[in-house]
């Protein structure tokens, strides 16, 4: 069977007779999964990068913002050039870039190797994140803010897996070698992108200019920026949730429990917040999950090591759970109806300001402590607040 055309039904792949909405929906799914692993699991990295070349905080940062800064800022022209390439060859080609990237940093070349590879892993997945959201985007049309929160949601799985097993190897293999097979993994995951995914340009974009176009309002800009405070707030938590664990008494392997007990919660958040979304709106759910990252942030600072185990998926839910409303309003106040450089735009900011916010709570902690550090984070969540409730005015009201 073959179907052409831009039409709202379930169109069926003829080479395994998949449903080509859910093997979209897959494809861009696994390239997630694959560089929010490969972008989360390096915090694992941290200490011992920080023990083996004498790193700050502000210096770790730094570091972690050569594959931020990189990914952030090339968003927009990876976009532009990568509007010619089918899915397949997009998709395809940034995970097999992240992963050589992995594998550069896993070669005995000393630190400017290890600079080297993140900024090659960086550019890798500046191509995935707006090809991969247009893909989704493109293929659900109006109703995609609910696979949208599936793709996010495996964003999550792989944040999940990848640290974690990253945090139990490193005790057991020196860093270089735990790096490596990570880079094999992406070098698999891109041959299975190679399989699965479409080998056209989606043929929904006309469209969704056309029936986007009326809704384009200024409010982007402010979605933009509570984006990017959002993510602000998510990664310098990060930054400093390895060293608060050792602080505790906990070893590599409690680090690695503790990211992956913070990303699970994320990845239910993910379903969680589209739930309340749909129930109080934009604006009411985005209030409840940054007051509630807020408080749950400064709680972690007073209580032991079981008990901010415990707390952590709670967390978790709150902390990554928003990315995912905030995510599905895109193409809602996309400008001009541009979907696809809406994303490019709204990764730019939530990815640039991943990079450069760390880098400011590491200098706040290098020149106060930790805590001081930690409780930056948590003011940059409690400042959303009054940002969407400004935003409401460009929203539509939400159904029942």
């Amino acid at each position: 069977m073959h179907v052409n055309g831009v039409s709202d039904t379930v169109h069926v792949n003829v080479a395994t007779g998949t449903p080509s909405k859910s093997r979209n929906l897959l494809v861009a799914c696994v390239a997630h999964a694959m560089h929010d692993g490969y972008t989360d699991g390096i915090y694992a990295f941290l200490p011992v990068w920080q023990t083996q070349f004498g790193l700050s905080y502000a210096g770790l940062a730094i570091m972690r913002g050569l594959y931020y800064g990189t990914m952030g800022g090339l968003q927009l022209p990876s976009d532009k050039l990568s509007r010619r390439l089918s899915p397949r060859a997009a998709l395809a080609l940034s995970t097999f870039i992240a992963a050589a990237g992995f594998l550069i940093m896993a070669l005995p070349v000393g630190f400017p190797g290890l600079c080297l590879g993140l900024v090659v892993a960086g550019l890798g997945s500046s191509i995935q994140h707006p090809r991969g959201s247009l893909l989704v985007s493109d293929t659900y049309g109006k109703a995609s803010r609910g696979p949208l929160g599936v793709y996010n949601f495996s964003g999550d799985l792989g944040k999940a897996v990848l640290p974690a097993i990253a945090a139990l190897l490193l005790p057991i293999l020196t860093w270089r070698p735990v790096i490596g097979m990570m880079g094999v993994l992406g070098l698999i995951a891109t041959l299975a992108l190679l399989y699965l995914a479409p080998t056209e340009p989606s043929t929904r974009t006309a469209t969704t200019k056309k029936t986007m176009v009326d809704r384009s309002r200024s409010g982007f800009g402010l979605l933009t920026v509570i984006g990017a405070f959002d993510t602000s707030t998510r990664m310098g938590y990060l930054l400093f949730l390895p060293f608060l664990i050792h602080g505790r008494g906990g070893t590599s392997a409690t680090v690695g429990l503790a990211l992956a007990l913070l990303f699970i919660g994320g990845a239910l958040g993910k379903a969680t917040c589209n739930w309340l979304e749909g129930y109080m709106g934009v604006v009411g759910a985005v209030i409840v999950t940054e007051a509630a990252t807020a408080f749950l942030i400064a709680v972690t600072l007073f209580t032991p090591l079981t008990a901010t185990l415990i707390i952590l998926p709670a967390l978790g839910v709150v902390l990554n759970g928003t990315s995912s409303v905030l995510y599905g309003t895109v193409p809602e106040l996309a400008p001009r109806g541009d979907t696809g450089k809406a994303f490019a735009i709204f990764y730019t900011s939530v990815i640039g300001s991943g990079g450069v916010a760390p880098i400011v709570y590491g200098a706040i902690a290098d020149r106060s402590s930790q805590t001081v550090g930690i409780l930056a984070a948590a003011a940059t969540a409690a400042m959303i607040i009054p940002l969407v409730l400004a935003l409401r005015p460009h929203l539509r009201p939400p159904t029942a």
